[in-house]
């Protein structure tokens, strides 16, 4: 307290003396009054003079204070005590959802829609017969086929027979396996043909749409009979840019979010492309989704959360506590612990991947560091500080 009362007296005192001069006990307004250029020079240079002085004293006494005042102000703040964990960085990108078991049934063979023997909606597995087609007289075709095989196979083995024997001519043992033979093949491509007539599903799935009714006409080419998906094991695709090909790889970390059901599926990488899209710079990726409750449809859209960095001990501190100073350097504020009071200190960092609010320094920090959080932008560097909150 005292100390605060000499520097009053000091100032009050200095200020006395300034206004009475040292030219001849002229007073400033004297001075101003005369006119003269030169005196008013010199009592200006005399009164910049003093005031310089009174400057260095006021620091000196205040750094004097500052050490011998106990109740001196310190700024608040509070600290993030730096601790490595695991960082896991992704990259953003849309995506379409589809299955690659959905596939629209045409018929092969050219006849009445005779029976369509599922219905929409309906479960199917593999190889089950879901509708027919008037095959026009081609089973009795088969039948008459197959009975004229077992007559040419009668006659070839009794050749055979005799010919093991050496009874008989060469010929005729070879005519009537060429016979035989031709008659085979006959039944085989008539079976074949008359499969045609039958509509079969290609793998276990649901039938999604019947896109004709029985008794209307068919044919190759023409229009679908029904519509089959698999729905069971879906994936998801997106185009990814070329800047992240050598990160993204098969077998990468992948979060699925579907907006729509407001879910997210946690997945890999299933396929990247090696084959750079000309058009977009991009890249395709493919991702397989289980879909056991059936919510996931065909063509919902999502969006692919794609894990291309992964820092097994990185430092991550909340973005906004990072400064710049006038050159584009960043800064952070961490408190020095070790001297009598503790003390901000300004630290330079570098810094690298954003994973939220926070971002990962690589460089400047370190295990157990006590940056400044809230207060960062009011301290100064060597500033003693009050933690209120750790």
């Amino acid at each position: 307290m005292k100390t605060k009362q000499l520097i009053g007296a000091f100032i009050i005192s200095a200020a006395l003396a300034s206004c009475g001069g040292s030219q001849e006990g002229k007073s400033v307004e004297e001075i101003i009054e005369n006119n003269d250029l030169a005196e008013l020079k010199e009592k200006h240079n005399e009164l910049v003079a003093q005031e310089h002085e009174l400057s260095n004293q006021i620091e000196m006494l205040g750094t004097a204070i500052s050490k011998l005042d106990n109740n001196k102000v310190r700024p608040l703040v509070s600290v993030y005590t730096i601790k490595p964990e695991e960082f896991k960085h992704y990259v953003e990108v849309q995506g379409n959802i589809d299955t690659k078991q959905n596939v629209v049934l045409y018929p092969e063979y050219a006849g009445v829609l005779t029976k369509v023997l599922v219905k929409e909606g309906q479960q199917v597995s593999s190889g089950q017969l879901l509708a027919t087609i008037e095959d026009g007289g081609l089973a009795q075709q088969v039948n008459q086929a197959e009975i004229q095989a077992d007559l040419s196979r009668t006659t070839f083995e009794r050749q055979k027979r005799l010919w093991d024997q050496k009874i008989g001519s060469e010929m005729q043992f070879l005519q009537a396996k060429a016979n035989y033979e031709a008659q085979q093949k006959s039944v085989s491509q008539l079976k074949s043909q008359l499969a045609k007539t039958q509509i079969k599903a290609p793998f276990s799935g649901i039938v999604d749409e019947i896109m004709i009714e029985e008794g209307n006409v068919v044919g190759p080419g023409q229009m679908g009979v029904m519509r089959v998906i698999n729905m069971n094991q879906m994936y998801v695709e997106s185009d990814v840019p070329e800047t992240f090909i050598s990160a993204i790889s098969k077998g990468r970390a992948v979060q699925v979010e579907i907006p729509v059901l407001n879910q997210t599926i946690d997945g890999v990488i299933s396929q990247a492309s090696n084959y750079i899209k000309p058009d977009n710079r991009s890249f395709r990726v493919e991702a397989v989704l289980q879909n056991k409750e059936g919510k996931i449809k065909p063509n919902m859209t999502a969006r692919l959360k794609i894990n291309d960095y992964t820092a097994e001990n990185a430092i991550m501190i909340p973005q906004s506590i990072i400064s710049e100073d006038s050159e584009g350097k960043q800064y952070v504020y961490k408190v020095n612990t070790s001297k009598s009071e503790p003390t901000a200190e300004r630290v330079f960092i570098s810094t690298g991947k954003k994973g939220g609010d926070y971002i990962e320094v690589t460089e400047g920090l370190a295990d157990n560091d006590l940056v400044i959080k809230e207060g960062a932008r009011t301290v100064k560097d060597q500033q003693e500080v009050e933690i209120i909150k750790q």
